[in-house]
């Protein structure tokens, strides 16, 4: 089974989206990101996006769910390198990326949970 990989970086977890996403593959990512939340006490997770061309609908939920569930577990979570096709797309869809807080790249996403976990 396909799995995106979830590097720990101290209190932090990061996910580099690097291949299509389908619908699985969310699904398996928020069962694994979850699981590791808990498992390293996460305090902060940045999800990289910046490979994605496309965002549909259900992607974009299961971001938002994945935050608001990583929150639950107190963890905040920002989504860094969105392309502008993928912000339109969410924008047209209606998608509200609530608790989802974002950033141009990895290092300015870094800086700002680094932030809001101090």
């Amino acid at each position: 089974m396909e799995r995106i990989p979830i590097l720990k970086m101290g209190q932090l977890l990061l996910v580099t989206i690097q291949v299509d996403m389908h619908d699985r593959l969310a699904m398996t990512l928020q069962d694994d990101l979850t699981a590791r939340i808990v498992q390293d006490r996460a305090r902060g997770v940045l999800i990289d996006i910046s490979t994605l061309d496309i965002v549909d609908s259900f992607i974009g939920r299961m971001i938002s769910n994945t935050a608001a569930m990583a929150r639950v577990l107190d963890a905040h979570t920002v989504l860094v390198g969105m392309q502008p096709a993928v912000a339109i797309t969410l924008v047209e869809l209606g998608l509200k990326l609530e608790g989802v807080q974002t950033a141009l790249n990895v290092e300015k996403g870094v800086q700002l949970l680094q932030r809001q976990i101090a």
